[in-house]
């Protein structure tokens, strides 16, 4: 027998048995002969705001979620009639509301006001077939004599399967029902031009405690020059238990069966090359055709034109990477938002140097450098880097006046900012008084980007400059944020 390749979504096979991909993934599904998914978008809704009583995403999310949802749907839709085998475990239905992109607005001045407009959602709508789920769970189910096929795995799997919503309308052949009012729980659909199926399940446990079990490890050693070696600790990883992989197999066996079972059942022969000759074209075929061909066509159009806003999403949404990054990321970051407050700024590379950033204004010229630190502050091994740096700066023959230092540093950069602690050790603060070094927090330069990428208000930006030359030997205290206000005709045109 052929062995069989199988790519899982969102829904890992105890063992790893199978090739998994996440949810967000864009992976193609043409290369697999087995299909197992899980619909879910769990992931979507962990941090969210209500309307009418229902999880409300933001802009970001709506994009992703509604990118991936277009993603699988397409996938699934393509694997469906190229011939495979697709399982869907059905999980709970899943509703919320998703940005569409428009806005209403309201009032003028101060008084404008705008609103996002939001559409309903649900994780069912991935799925290439119109399913009408409703809301209700169990235990209680039965077979079908259609569900016959699925025999083998009932019995292995039926404890652990559980109803998370009923199929509402006619899909395909019922194959499991409940055992009161037989409502169906499980669907059989078969595709009209090839020989593919989809087999919608009832919830399967996948995740027993006793599947897994952790296990610390010892953490490899870095050689990356801005993370210090008592950062390192030890990782804990997820190992299969024995019981888990025997799930597993013993899973992937019956999933391998039903297929062959199904395939065997009805064979569909591709149809001849010589049958595209124009000769054998139909009327109704030609004009569908036609229609086809406009239709991917405009596809393709807003492909590229998708392409092209994803490319702009990621250009405007990089002031972000203040908030989270290390290394080279962030000092790109550092260095965009320094011009947008009025600094010409650039890194310095030569024979000799290499300076982070360099950047200056009429108020003065600064050399900077920037530390980013998974869980913990900065400390003063960057200070003393820093200051190296403006005695080789200061050596350099075009140089006449010394640069003033600044440490940019983002501590515990992967924790929310309100959980975040000190940015700068006390032994690092102690040194920045006595050199008169700026310390600048990277979250603290984000608003003033947001805010100026809004408004061209120089005045501000000034202000910003002026406080970065102002802190010697103290974390930069910016001004405050200036309360949003019509600009006048004189700003609006510059």
């Amino acid at each position: 027998m052929t062995k069989k390749s199988i790519i899982s979504v969102d829904c890992e096979i105890p063992g790893g048995l199978s090739e998994f991909v996440p949810f967000e993934s864009l992976s193609s599904l043409l290369d697999w002969d087995i299909i197992l998914f899980n619909p879910s978008i769990t992931e979507f809704t962990y941090c969210y705001d209500s309307y009418k009583g229902k999880p409300s995403l933001s802009d970001e999310r709506s994009f992703r979620l509604k990118e991936a949802a277009d993603h699988w749907r397409r996938e699934l839709s393509e694997a469906f009639r190229a011939g495979k085998t697709i399982f869907i475990f059905l999980p709970e239905l899943q509703e919320v509301y998703i940005d569409t992109g428009n806005r209403k607005y309201s009032g003028t001045g101060r008084n404008r006001q705008t609103t996002r407009i939001v559409s309903e959602f649900n994780n069912f709508q991935c799925l290439p077939l119109e399913i009408k789920a409703v809301a209700s769970k169990g235990k209680g189910m039965k077979l079908t004599k259609v569900g016959n096929i699925l025999s083998d795995y009932w019995r292995q799997f039926s404890e652990e399967s559980s109803y998370r919503v009923l199929i509402s309308g006619k899909i395909g052949d019922p194959l499991i029902v409940t055992k009161s009012g037989n409502k169906t729980v499980g669907a059989l659909v078969q595709s009209t031009d090839s020989s593919g199926w989809i087999v919608l399940l009832p919830h399967l446990d996948l995740w027993s405690e006793s599947f897994y079990e952790e296990r610390e490890v010892e953490a490899e050693s870095s050689d990356q020059n801005e993370e210090d070696d008592d950062e390192e600790q030890n990782q804990v990883e997820m190992v299969w238990t024995e019981e888990g992989v025997s799930y597993g197999h013993r899973l992937l066996k019956c999933v391998i069966e039903i297929d062959r079972a199904l395939k065997e059942s009805i064979e569909i022969t591709p149809a001849p090359d010589w049958t595209e000759d124009s000769v054998f074209e139909l009327p109704k075929e030609a004009l569908v055709r036609e229609e086809l061909l406009k239709v991917e066509t405009q596809l393709e159009e807003l492909d590229k034109r998708k392409g092209e806003l994803k490319t702009d999403l990621i250009h405007h949404s990089s002031p972000k990477r203040l908030l989270y990054e290390k290394g080279k990321p962030l000092e790109n970051a550092i260095l965009d938002a320094l011009s947008s407050i009025g600094f010409s700024a650039s890194n310095y590379k030569d024979t000799e140097s290499e300076f982070d950033v360099i950047f200056e204004s009429p108020e003065g010229r600064f050399l900077g450098e920037a530390e980013g630190k998974d869980n913990k502050p900065i400390n003063i091994e960057k200070l003393r880097q820093l200051e190296m740096n403006i005695l080789e700066d200061f050596e350099r023959d075009e140089v006449d006046v010394m640069a003033k230092g600044t440490l940019f540093g983002n501590a515990y950069r992967l924790k929310k900012i309100d959980e975040r602690e000190e940015f700068f050790t006390e032994k690092c603060q102690t040194a920045a008084k006595r050199s008169s070094t700026a310390l600048i927090r990277t979250i603290d330069l984000f608003p003033i980007v947001q805010y100026l990428s809004g408004n061209n208000d120089k005045a501000f930006a000034k202000k910003c400059r002026k406080a970065i030359l102002s802190a010697n030997g103290e974390i930069v205290v910016f001004p405050e944020i200036p309360k949003k206000r019509e600009l006048s005709s004189r700003e609006k045109k510059e």
